[in-house]
C-alpha cells in the first residue's frame, strides 16, 4: 500500500454537491462542479488513505465514527448501475483492503460496516458513487434499527419473479 498522504478536508468546500445525470456519460471521467471528482483529481483536499489508477479512499468530512472512510471511483459515476463492472469490482476489493487495514490500526474497531447509499430515496447526499467504510465500536452511538417487515411467501415469491424478469431483460 502506498503511504498515506496528509492533506485534510477544508472545513467550507468550494465544491456544489455532485448532482450528475441519473445516467453517467462513460465518456467524461469527471463531472464538472463534482466534489468526488475534484478530490480524485487532486484538485480538492482530502486526508486519503489509498489511491491507485482507479479508486481514492478517504477520510469522511462528516464521519459517523472516528476512521470512517470513503471508497470513490476516479471516474464520474451517480449511483451503482452507472458503475461498470470492472470499477464496480475494484471499490469493493479497496473497501475490504480498508476494512482490513481498520481492524489492524491502532483505531482497534470491533466490526466494519460498508454501506452504500444509492439514490436520494436512499440517503445519497453527493450524487458520485462513494462506498461507505464504517468502523464500528462498541457503544459507538451510531445505530441502523429497521422496523423489519415480515412478508408472506406469496409476496415474496411475486417479489422474486419481478426481478428474474428484470434480470432477463437486460442481459
Amino acid at each position: 500500500m502506498p503511504e498515506p498522504i496528509t492533506t485534510r478536508f477544508r472545513l467550507r468546500s468550494p465544491w456544489p454537491p455532485c448532482h450528475g445525470d441519473a445516467v453517467t456519460d462513460a465518456t467524461r471521467p469527471l463531472e464538472e462542479g463534482c466534489v468526488f471528482c475534484a478530490i480524485a483529481a487532486g484538485e480538492a483536499e482530502a486526508s486519503v488513505v489509498f489511491e491507485d489508477d482507479t479508486v481514492v479512499a478517504f477520510m469522511d468530512l462528516h464521519p459517523v465514527v472516528p476512521g470512517h472512510l470513503l471508497v470513490v471511483p476516479r471516474i464520474h459515476a451517480v449511483g451503482l448501475e452507472d458503475l461498470d463492472l470492472e470499477t464496480g469490482r475494484h471499490v469493493w476489493s479497496a473497501a475490504q483492503q480498508m476494512a482490513r487495514a481498520l481492524r489492524r490500526s491502532e483505531l482497534r474497531c470491533e466490526g466494519i460496516n460498508l454501506l452504500v447509499c444509492d439514490g436520494e430515496a436512499a440517503f445519497q447526499t453527493v450524487f458520485h458513487f462513494h462506498l461507505h467504510v464504517i468502523p464500528r465500536y462498541p457503544g459507538d452511538g451510531w445505530d441502523i434499527v429497521p422496523a423489519p417487515l415480515q412478508r408472506d411467501r406469496t409476496q415474496l415469491d411475486h417479489d422474486a419473479q419481478l426481478i428474474r424478469e428484470a434480470i432477463t431483460a437486460s442481459s
